[in-house]
């Protein structure tokens, strides 16, 4: 494979003295501007440093020693978990997006085929769906689906509608429509298999199934902007269903995070309340909820559609890492900012760790923070390598994927992708 060459749009640079500039989010999305902050550059980085470190962790993914993108014959490509020995659709639709995002049709494709060969469903109850866990040989650990897979796919799909066109030998829009009227095909509960959107409450759900999964949902999940996307180019005929589950998933994020320290459990009821789990209330910070600052910073930029209550909760939610000291947070608290008496596994290790990924992310959301910290955050990030602990863990793919992600809102470079002409 080549190496990949980035072509770094430079919209939104600003001039700056960054020891003097007060930063300020915007008050208009994009949606509406076509405009994205360069972070970095406002605090005064050079442009062509940015544009080499953004190509140097695109490198590690895709390419480098400990990349997690690999090749399949002459059409397909998966991403896997490296720790975790599988490929998720969670991953694959995060490749989808950043292919997309990047121009890299080749990429897309080879992704979207491997994932449409191994992971949906041609018939049956879960038709249209992806099974969320398969094998790197392509063999399913599970038939059911993850939400968040669909979420990503159908707004991926959209965009390289938007970019490529649909004659190129993918139908991408027609692709994201299947997946959505497959959906909204699944009625009878008899099935065990569910609408990946709770209808009558228009929030995601965890997994569309009927027996557990779709009786709760999860924050990180929630991606408001993404409905915005929806309603604008699915072309389904649900336009002003998909502009309410925008509203509606905003509004569930205000019951979901924590009032003062801004933190949110994994996992909830619809009504934002940690779930209950084996006569045990879930309200820990874990992995899933490292990506709701960056998706609050997404949708800030996109749609600034809760202005004032997002750029309050950036504050909040940085002010209370700052304040477990900005070299050395950790990545798993109560929401109430204790640390919890059992701390999650991960990759076959346990311990509490000043994680890239939550640096990542915490990081993305200055782009909604009014505070001076905010620039500290940035900074840190920058400085901030994606490298193997003391005793051996490395995560190149879950916090590798969120540091890309990162690094693409904070330097104006996670876009919406309008049809050409429009």
């Amino acid at each position: 494979m080549k190496k990949i060459l980035l072509l770094i749009a430079t919209a939104g640079l600003m001039a700056c003295n960054p020891a003097n500039r007060e930063l300020k989010p915007w008050d208009k999305g994009a949606f509406e501007t076509r405009e994205y902050r360069n972070l970095f550059a406002e605090l005064g980085y050079a442009q062509k440093d940015i544009d080499a470190k953004l190509n140097q962790i695109v490198y590690n993914i895709f390419e480098g020693p400990d990349r997690v993108y690999f090749e399949v014959g002459d059409s397909m490509a998966y991403i896997s978990d490296m720790k975790n020995h599988d490929v998720r659709t969670e991953g694959m639709s995060y490749g989808l997006m950043i292919a997309v995002q990047l121009d890299r049709k080749d990429i897309f494709d080879r992704l979207w085929r491997w994932g449409v060969e191994y992971m949906q469903h041609r018939d049956g109850p879960y038709r249209g769906y992806f099974a969320w866990s398969c094998k790197i040989d392509g063999t399913r650990n599970a038939q059911g689906p993850a939400s968040d897979g669909e979420l990503y796919y159908v707004t991926a799909l959209l965009f390289a509608s938007n970019r490529w066109g649909d004659g190129t030998g993918i139908n991408y829009r027609q692709e994201a429509q299947h997946i959505l009227d497959c959906a909204f095909s699944k009625t009878e509960r008899d099935s065990g298999v569910t609408n990946f959107i709770e209808v009558e409450r228009k929030l995601i759900t965890f997994t569309p199934e009927s027996f557990w999964g779709s009786t709760f949902t999860d924050p990180s999940y929630h991606v408001p902007a993404f409905y915005e996307v929806w309603a604008r180019w699915a072309d389904d005929g649900r336009a002003d269903f998909w502009r309410e589950c925008a509203a509606t998933s905003r509004e569930y994020l205000h019951a979901a995070i924590h009032p003062e320290t801004g933190l949110n459990p994994d996992r909830t009821d619809y009504d934002g309340a940690p779930m209950k789990m084996r006569e045990r209330v879930d309200d820990v910070f874990r992995f899933d909820s490292w990506r709701v600052p960056m998706n609050i910073a997404l949708d800030y930029s996109w749609a600034c559609a809760d202005r004032a209550w997002q750029s309050d909760y950036g504050n909040r939610i940085q002010d209370f890492l700052y304040s477990q000291r900005l070299e050395t947070f950790v990545d798993q608290y109560c929401i109430d900012g204790s640390h919890p008496e059992w701390i999650l596994p991960a990759g076959g290790y346990t311990a509490l760790r000043h994680s890239t990924g939550l640096v990542a992310t915490a990081a993305a959301a200055s782009l909604v923070c009014t505070h001076p910290v905010s620039r500290e955050f940035v900074d840190h990030f920058w400085n901030t390598e994606n490298r193997p602990y003391d005793d051996g863990y490395f995560d190149a793919y879950y916090d590798g994927l969120l540091q890309l992600f990162a690094f693409m809102h904070l330097s104006g470079n996670y876009r919406i992708i309008f049809p050409a002409g429009e």
